[in-house]
């Protein structure tokens, strides 16, 4: 069923009754994306909250000179979004890009205002999640401040090998904010 690996990221992150779980689960809609298609482009409003049941989604901005900037790669069982553009429905930063065909369980923020009414545990549920989303981009930066960018790429190798074997070397030296021309170098050494 399409919602079991929903109800189970729920389940990891707090205690609910099967009957509030099936009501979060009414709100979401299922997705089909294709690979290459963008589920949000730099200056639109992100109007949706997903969830992804299978594929790989690229999540990235373009800065003034063209070039392309990873800030993270979402695969099944994570969830994408522009957070700051959803909720303060502001021109979005980012590109929501699929990297392979996937499907995604979407919820806009109408509908997830309205889970915030019918089922208050959603409000823990999602402040939880935004906790450990936030020590994971904290946890980042650390990375990026204080490793070579030969050890960020061992590390991102060993903790997501399921993602790295969907990605170009192009797609894994943006994540790492290194040349591919560098990352070839640090592959070559490995």
């Amino acid at each position: 069923m399409a919602y079991d690996l929903l109800r189970q990221q729920i389940k990891k992150n707090i205690q609910i009754s099967n009957s509030d779980l099936d009501t979060i689960c009414s709100y979401f809609n299922p997705s089909f994306i294709e690979k290459k298609d963008f589920m949000l482009r730099q200056g639109s409003i992100c109007k949706f909250e997903g969830f992804v049941l299978e594929g790989c989604f690229r999540i990235f901005t373009i800065d003034t000179k063209g070039n392309e900037n990873t800030l993270y790669f979402a695969a099944k069982d994570w969830w994408l979004m522009d957070i700051d553009s959803f909720m303060n429905q502001t021109p979005s930063n980012l590109n929501i890009q699929a990297l392979e065909d996937s499907q995604v369980l979407l919820i806009n923020r109408t509908d997830k205002l309205s889970l915030y009414e019918s089922v208050p545990m959603v409000e823990k549920l999602f402040r939880v999640m935004s906790q450990k989303a936030l020590i994971s981009w904290q946890r980042r930066l650390i990375r990026n401040h204080c490793q070579t960018a030969k050890e960020r790429y061992h590390y991102f190798t060993n903790t997501y090998p399921n993602i790295v074997s969907k990605l170009t070397d192009k797609q894994i030296a943006s994540y790492l904010g290194i040349t591919h021309e560098f990352l070839s170098k640090i592959k070559k050494r490995s």
